[in-house]
């Protein structure tokens, strides 16, 4: 698939005529498309996995946007990645043997940023997401079109210690989407801005109950 993202991608061993879920990866400032997919890798005969860099160059890694100050990115970059993520998911579905009722996306910081807004804005096309210590920036709520999410499964956690994005900020994110109708599990941990082990097996369990259910 021809696209402006660097990926990993990983599909199940399978005949053409199967059509699979799929779960989309986005990482968080500084990292790179390796950084999610060990959290996965249990999933990895059971759907496609798509780990995604973002397009900006921030040492040691990468990031997908820029920020004007915490919790406040740069709009016309934050606009341009999302469309392009919505087009790079859209490419998925058409090319590889992909279920289209069965997309999920999973991200951690600004990874989980991407994720609850794509998810806001793509509404019940997204059928689950894991946001991992991110937050739903003001401008999302606020001047998006918003659509319906009453189908989305929403996984959403965050450390308890974060000393880079309030833990707060999860808790907002957890009472927004659970406004709107979505079906939330939250979680939260002693941790600081990280994926804590409890984390990744909670993240799974989700996984697993609603991809396979």
């Amino acid at each position: 698939m021809v696209s402006i993202f660097t990926n990993i991608h990983s599909a199940p061993d399978s005949n053409e005529n199967n059509k699979y879920p799929a779960l989309f990866l986005m990482h968080g400032m500084g990292s790179d498309e390796n950084d999610l997919v060990g959290l996965v890798s249990s999933l990895q005969e059971k759907c496609h996995i798509f780990s995604i860099r973002g397009p900006i160059s921030q040492p040691p890694g990468y990031a997908f946007f820029t920020i004007e100050g915490i919790g406040k990115p740069h709009r016309g970059i934050f606009d341009q990645v999302l469309k392009d993520l919505q087009t790079f998911i859209e490419d998925a579905v058409e090319e590889y043997s992909i279920d289209c009722d069965q997309l999920y996306l999973l991200g951690f910081s600004q990874g989980a940023i991407l994720t609850q807004s794509l998810a806001l804005i793509m509404g019940n096309r997204i059928k689950g997401i894991v946001a991992l210590s991110g937050y739903i920036p003001a401008l999302v709520k606020e001047e998006y079109s918003i659509q319906p999410v009453d189908q989305l499964d929403a996984f959403i956690s965050h450390g308890e210690l974060d000393n880079m994005l309030p833990f707060e900020w999860g808790v907002g994110s957890r009472d927004y989407f659970t406004k709107l109708g979505a079906n939330v599990t939250f979680k939260s941990y002693p941790v600081a801005h990280g994926v804590a082990p409890e984390n990744q097996r909670d993240l799974l369990e989700f996984l697993n109950d609603k991809i396979f259910e």
